[in-house]
């Protein structure tokens, strides 16, 4: 659907739909001139118990011959592999802790612990997802390519598989996240050499990945290499499944709008803002589950403000809302288990032609 068409919000006028912009453009300015030291501590503080919960949990796999210590080291490590993702790599590659001047804590140089380059994923991701957000064909986040999440988007046989293809996705989602980003990357090179550079590189991150995770670290771990070599197998298993379930959750469950291409043809910043909140979707949660997240529960300030820290999004979100009730416009938030279940059923849904199994038999 275009803009226009989204009947929860045409009443608006105009003039309305922009005030609602400069509201949000106050919000920005308020907390961008609050940063401080306490944000810095607190992306330091994360950084130091993540790399900190890493090492622990690799010394208790290796140093122990029970069971119960290599779940609990296992455990541990998947956590530590899940705030290293979605807390810190996710955010420090969106420029969110960019304002600090620290070279070692900057988009421009982070790399985070997948397979894809985190090069390719900001252009993949905080471009062409962040700026199209849910723009059939234009924002390849929108199913990564192998699954259909929209009646807009034409059925397929090959879509009968989704529900499995799902699955796929989400125990190999960082192979996934890096070939889509790849891809992105490729695709995007106007020459043959940037286009070799951009598998050169891909290809290069990735045996750096998988000889740390699959040979130097159980290597280093002598007779107890199966031991450790299984816990990262699991691991990454762990924090894939959870990485992808968040940011489903995130994009995909009732409410969180498509749209055409037709909806980018003059949009104002105020229609902009409106997108990223109407697309998104947000889950409830403590502040473990939020911190376990990313704070991707916050996936509508997320989407509307993606370069401010994440410790500051629910503090967003509680004027973020209010200004919704303040123009009537929904803001799309419910338990994370309601909210995924909500994804599968449309995957599954989705899965099927819109005349159902009669429109399989029919072709």
């Amino acid at each position: 659907m275009a803009i226009s068409d989204v009947a929860v919000y045409a009443k608006l006028t105009p003039a309305e739909i922009e005030a609602f912009g400069a509201e949000l453009d106050t919000i920005r300015a308020d907390i961008e001139e609050s940063l401080g030291t306490r944000d810095a501590a607190y992306i330091r503080r994360t950084i130091a118990f993540q790399r900190s919960l890493d090492v622990a949990a690799r010394l208790l796999i290796a140093g122990t011959r029970s069971k119960a210590g290599w779940l609990a080291g296992t455990a541990a490590l998947a956590y530590a592999k899940s705030v290293e993702n979605m807390e810190i790599g996710h955010n420090v590659s969106h420029g969110q802790w960019d304002w600090m001047n620290d070279p070692e804590i900057h988009s421009s140089t982070w790399e985070w612990d997948m397979v894809g380059p985190s090069a390719q994923w900001r252009y993949s991701h905080n471009y062409r997802h962040h700026v199209f957000s849910n723009v059939l064909g234009v924002d390849d986040d929108l199913g990564f390519g192998v699954l259909r999440m929209s009646r807009d988007q034409k059925w397929e046989p090959q879509h009968l598989i989704q529900p499995l293809r799902n699955l796929l996705l989400a125990a190999v989602f960082e192979w996934g996240i890096g070939l889509h980003d790849y891809y992105s990357e490729r695709d995007r090179a106007d020459t043959q050499d940037g286009k070799d550079a951009a598998r050169t590189a891909f290809r290069r991150k990735i045996g750096r990945q998988v000889a740390k995770d699959y040979v130097l670290l159980p290597a280093l771990s002598l007779r107890r290499w199966r031991r450790t070599l299984l816990a990262n197998l699991t691991a990454n298993l762990v924090r894939n499944v959870w990485a992808c379930v968040v940011i489903f959750c995130g994009h995909f469950p009732d409410g969180a709008e498509k749209f055409t291409p037709e909806s980018l043809e003059r949009e104002t910043k105020g229609e902009w803002y409106l997108r990223q909140m109407l697309g998104a979707a947000n889950f409830k949660a403590g502040r473990v589950l939020a911190f376990s997240s990313g704070n991707l529960c916050y996936q509508i300030e997320h989407h509307l403000f993606p370069d401010l820290p994440s410790n500051r999004l629910a503090q967003i979100a509680g004027r973020v809302s209010a200004l919704c009730d303040k123009y009537d416009l929904p803001y799309t938030t419910g338990p994370m288990p309601r909210q995924y279940l909500q994804t599968l059923r449309i995957i599954f849904t989705l899965a099927l032609p819109d005349t159902g199994w009669r429109g399989i038999f029919r072709r």
